[in-house]
């Protein structure tokens, strides 16, 4: 029996070598692991705006790259609530797993971070607590407004925690000196000080059935952790680094609003003189910069700076070609300001436009944008009102022939006369006039326009008359 046995072996094992090695015979098909992809954000020093930036931008790129993992590799001594909370919330918009790598120290506002995650790993030498609330020069606050601090985090923590075994009220008794923390017959913390965990502490299991304390587990690097939460999985880690972009992206955001004004206040001097000069430029750097601050802050893609393009586009093509068509002006500019708002507003990938509407993330951006109106505004009147008239005068702001009222406006009703004395005298184009432009008669500027054809720059014209908008004028003979 033993002997049919070994033949039957031998021939199952002669048949599958020969099915092997038979070519028409389908190839085995090796089979991948499954590929992870895993993003690492930095958590360190301070918590404050730069920290803010570089976790949402590399949130937004884990949404959108459709990432498994979010890990922050945390080492942190605390920081700002307000920077905190918007980091709690901007975790919340993350599907997939979010992870805390405790590496070295998660303490007060990293431990509200950390708690927001929903696993916590410790390196071997990690720390967790201490997570009262301190005044922004590190001293107590007011007994009184403590308390409703107090009462306020423990309440947020409890609701993140929920489903989380021990989370709640170990992270209380790290905010509270006066919570006990006591699990079973097991006083963990008494009353009077603040609770913090080590890395063992932490992952020490209680209860019944066992569970532990607050850690998921340690690690040495975040590749073990990875190893261990997805094993056997192919995994893509991508690492993100606060540069010193996030920490310019603090002063720039904070200064938006006068970076706008200036910014639109450079433009509309460079629309009202001739040709293009410094303050186009200094316009558009302007706008740029306010761009580029919410662009490193995490705030605003490339699509916000298009939509600008288009609408400044759109406004040259008014002024310079297609004067008195009120619509390109009209539609350029709401392409301007909207893509100002646009650029400012916190919104995220996939994320209906109605939810972000329903969420105010408008209303900041359109404070800041009438904010930024009112200073071009202000500044607009001020240069009018006391920058002396004369040679900078002359070529800061182009010299119109409005005649009547219009010149009645601008403090000098002599130049109504002025420029009607102007028909039949010869200038020279200083932009092209397709139709309309700017001119120079004995050495001053003014808007004109043609009526037929067009006239190219440093061509002779001869004034033919005048309108309410500006000089008539055609090629000279």
């Amino acid at each position: 029996m033993t002997k049919w046995l070994l033949q039957l072996l031998g021939v199952c094992v002669l048949a599958t070598g020969l099915r092997a090695a038979d070519p028409a015979a389908p190839a085995a098909v090796p089979v991948n692991p499954k590929e992870i992809r895993v993003f690492v954000i930095p958590v360190r020093d301070q918590i404050g705006s730069a920290v803010l930036y570089v976790v949402r931008r590399g949130l937004k790129e884990a949404i959108e790259a459709k990432a498994d993992a979010v890990i922050l590799d945390m080492k942190t001594p605390g920081g700002a609530l307000d920077s905190t909370f918007e980091i709690m919330e901007a975790l919340g918009k993350f599907s997939g797993t979010t992870i805390t790598y405790v590496n070295t120290e998660a303490i007060s506002a990293g431990a509200f971070i950390s708690a927001t995650t929903e696993e916590i790993w410790f390196a071997p030498a990690g720390i967790i607590g201490a997570a009262a609330p301190v005044s922004g020069t590190g001293e107590d606050v007011d007994a009184t407004m403590k308390l409703k601090i107090v009462s306020y985090l423990k309440a947020r923590v409890r609701a993140m925690s929920e489903g989380k075994a021990y989370r709640g009220e170990v992270i209380s008794a790290m905010i509270d000196s006066e919570t006990e923390l006591k699990i079973g017959d097991e006083l963990i913390k008494g009353k009077g000080e603040l609770l913090s965990l080590t890395a063992v502490e932490a992952v020490k299991k209680y209860g019944d059935p066992l569970q532990p304390l607050l850690g998921a587990g340690i690690a040495a690097s975040i590749n073990e952790i990875v190893a261990q939460k997805f094993p056997g999985a192919s995994a893509t880690i991508t690492t993100l680094e606060l540069t010193w972009s996030e920490r310019l992206a603090v002063w720039l955001t904070a200064i938006s609003p006068v970076l706008m004004g200036l910014g639109m206040l450079a433009l509309f001097i460079e629309f009202k003189t001739p040709g293009f000069g410094m303050f186009g430029m200094a316009g558009i750097a302007l706008l740029g910069m306010v761009f580029l601050g919410n662009y490193v802050a995490g705030l605003s893609g490339q699509e916000p700076i298009l939509v600008f393009g288009l609408g400044l586009l759109l406004v040259a093509l008014e002024i310079f070609l297609l004067p008195g068509v009120v619509i390109l002006a009209v539609a350029g500019l709401a392409l301007m300001l909207g893509s100002l708002v646009w650029s400012m507003a916190d919104l995220w990938p996939n994320e209906p436009l109605s939810v972000a509407w329903n969420g105010d993330a408008f209303v900041g951006p359109v404070m800041d944008l009438g904010l930024g109106l009112v200073i071009a505004g202000v500044l607009g009147a001020a240069l009018a009102r006391y920058l002396p008239r004369g040679w900078i005068w002359d070529r800061l702001v182009v010299q119109t022939s409005l005649g009547g009222a219009a010149q009645a406006a601008g403090g000098a009703v002599e130049m109504g006369s002025a420029v009607a004395s102007l028909v039949g005298r010869r200038g020279v184009a200083v932009t092209a006039l397709h139709p309309s432009g700017h001119v120079e008669i004995d050495g001053q500027h003014y808007e004109a326009r043609v009526e037929i054809g067009g006239v190219e720059r440093g061509q002779a014209i001869v004034v033919i008359g005048q309108s309410d908008f500006g000089l008539i004028v055609e090629a000279a003979p």
